[in-house]
C-alpha cells in the first residue's frame, strides 16, 4: 500500500560487487547495502580487508575482527578468492558479469591484468556502473600514487586549518580525529553511483566513475577556499575559531569549557546581553559580523574573563532558555548514550552467524517509505564463500571443493 514503509530498501534488486578494502570504498558499499542492495565482497584468502587487523580492540569470538572493520562492513556477504590466480579472477568475472555496481579502490591500471578493469567489465557487463577510488585519480602526474587520509588531509590544504595558531603552545599542522577524506569520498561515491543509476533507468547506459581522495578534501574546502579565491584571505590555523563569525568558538567557565556557536548578530545581541556586556553589541567595531571577526582579540579579551566567572551547566541552561546555540563538548561514551541519540536510534545491536553480538552506527537519513534496514552484521572473511558461489553462480559442490583444495577459495578465517 502506499505510505507503507518497505522492509526491503530502495536499492533492492541490485547487485554491488565490492572489490575494495580499508574504507573509502566500503563505506560506499555498507551504504548501499543499507538502502537494500546485495552486496559480495571479495577478500583474499587467509587475510581479508586490512582493517580486521587495525586493533585493538578485536573481537573475542575467535575472528580476532577488530572493532574498525566493524563499523564499515554490515549488510554484505564476504567471499574469499584469491584474485592473483587465473581461476579466482575468473570467478571474479563471472560475478561482474552479474553485478549492477562495481566498486575497487586498487591502482590505477591495477585490475587490468586480471581483466576486471572497466574496459573488460563493460565488455561483460555493458550498463556496469563502475566506481574507481584512488588517492589521486585516473589522470594526472600524480595518478600512480598510492593515497592515504592522513597524507591527503595534509596535502588537500585541510590541516593548515586545522588545529591551533602558529606560535601558541601546541600549534601546527593537525589532522582531523577521524578519517574524514575516507569518509568523505565513501559518501560521494555513493551519491555519484545513485546518480549514474538514474542515468542509467533512464537511458540503459552504465558509466564509470573515477573519484579521489584528493579531489574530494579539496572541493570540501568550502568556505575557506572561496575566502581565498574571491578574497585573497589565506585561511590560517584558529583553533576552534571560526575564520568569518566571532564568536564561535570554545569559552573557559569556572569549571570547564563550553561551546558558543553565535552566527548572526541578533544571537549576539542577545548573549551580550545575557552575560552582561550589551554595551558591547552597540559598540561600532562589534555591531555588525564583519566588524566582529576583524576585531576579534579585542572582543574576546573582554568576553573571556567574563565568561572565566560562569560555571559551565549554568551558561548553557542560559543559552538554551534563550535558544542561543551553545553546549559543552561530550566524549564519544557520553554522545552515544545521549537521550536525543537513543531517540533517534542511531545505535543498533546486530548478531552475527555464530551469534556474537556486535554494536553499530546505523544509516542517519530516514526514509519514510523505503528506510535503511540491518539485516546482516559485518561477517567474517570467506563465510559466505560457498553459499554465494552456489547461489549466485551455480557451483556445484564438487567444483568448490577442487576450488578450495587448490586455495583458490577459502572458508571464513
Amino acid at each position: 500500500m502506499t505510505g507503507e514503509a518497505s522492509p526491503a530498501g530502495p536499492l533492492v534488486g541490485l547487485r554491488v560487487l565490492d572489490l575494495s578494502r580499508v574504507l573509502a570504498g566500503p563505506w560506499c558499499t555498507q551504504i548501499l547495502g543499507d538502502l537494500g542492495a546485495e552486496v559480495i565482497k571479495v577478500e583474499q584468502p587467509g587475510q581479508g580487508d586490512d582493517t580486521r587487523r587495525w586493533g585493538p580492540p578485536f573481537l573475542d569470538d575467535g575472528s580476532n575482527d577488530a572493532a574498525y572493520y566493524l563499523c564499515a562492513n554490515r549488510n554484505k556477504r564476504s567471499v574469499a578468492i584469491d584474485l592473483a590466480d587465473p581461476q579466482g579472477a575468473a570467478l571474479i568475472r563471472r560475478f561482474a558479469e552479474t553485478a549492477d555496481i562495481v566498486v575497487e579502490n586498487f591502482r590505477v591500471g591495477g585490475l587490468a591484468k586480471y581483466g576486471l578493469d572497466y574496459a573488460s567489465v563493460k565488455a561483460i557487463r555493458p550498463d556496469v556502473i563502475y566506481c574507481s577510488i584512488t588517492g589521486f585519480g585516473q589522470t594526472g602526474p600524480m595518478r600512480n600514487t598510492g593515497g592515504y587520509d592522513f597524507l591527503i588531509q595534509g596535502m588537500s590544504g585541510l590541516m593548515s586549518v586545522t588545529g591551533l595558531p602558529d606560535g601558541e603552545p601546541g600549534g601546527g599542522p593537525m589532522k582531523v580525529g577521524l578519517p574524514v577524506c575516507d569518509l568523505q569520498t565513501g559518501l560521494y561515491a555513493t551519491v555519484s553511483i545513485l546518480a549514474a543509476l538514474n542515468h542509467r533507468n533512464r537511458t540503459g547506459e552504465g558509466q564509470h566513475i573515477d573519484l579521489a581522495l584528493l579531489d574530494t578534501q579539496v572541493s570540501l574546502l568550502a568556505n575557506q577556499a572561496s575566502n581565498w579565491m574571491n578574497g585573497g584571505m589565506v585561511p590560517r590555523r584558529l583553533g576552534n575559531q571560526h575564520p568569518n563569525t566571532v564568536p564561535y568558538q570554545d569559552f573557559a567557565c569556572a569549571d570547564g569549557n563550553i561551546l558558543v556557536a553565535i552566527g548572526n548578530d541578533r544571537q549576539f545581541r542577545q548573549f551580550m546581553a545575557m552575560i552582561g556586556l550589551g554595551a558591547l553589541a552597540d559598540d561600532p567595531r562589534f555591531a555588525a559580523s564583519g566588524g566582529r571577526s576583524v576585531n576579534r582579540d579585542a572582543l574576546l579579551g573582554v568576553m573571556r574573563p567574563v565568561i572565566a566567572q560562569w560555571k559551565a551547566a549554568e551558561l548553557i541552561a542560559a543559552m538554551q532558555a534563550a535558544g542561543l546555540p551553545g553546549g559543552k563538548v561530550n566524549e564519544i561514551p557520553e554522545v552515544l548514550e545521549h537521550p536525543q541519540i537513543e531517540a533517534r536510534g542511531l545505535v543498533h545491536e546486530m548478531e552475527r552467524s555464530d551469534g556474537t553480538p556486535v554494536k553499530v552506527l546505523g544509516f542517519p537519513a530516514r526514509l519514510s517509505a523505503t528506510p535503511a534496514t540491518y539485516r546482516t552484521a559485518p561477517p567474517r572473511s570467506g563465510e559466505d564463500t560457498r553459499a554465494v558461489l552456489t547461489g549466485v553462480l551455480g557451483l556445484d559442490a564438487a567444483e568448490i571443493e577442487r576450488l578450495m583444495a587448490a586455495g583458490v577459495i577459502a572458508e571464513r578465517l
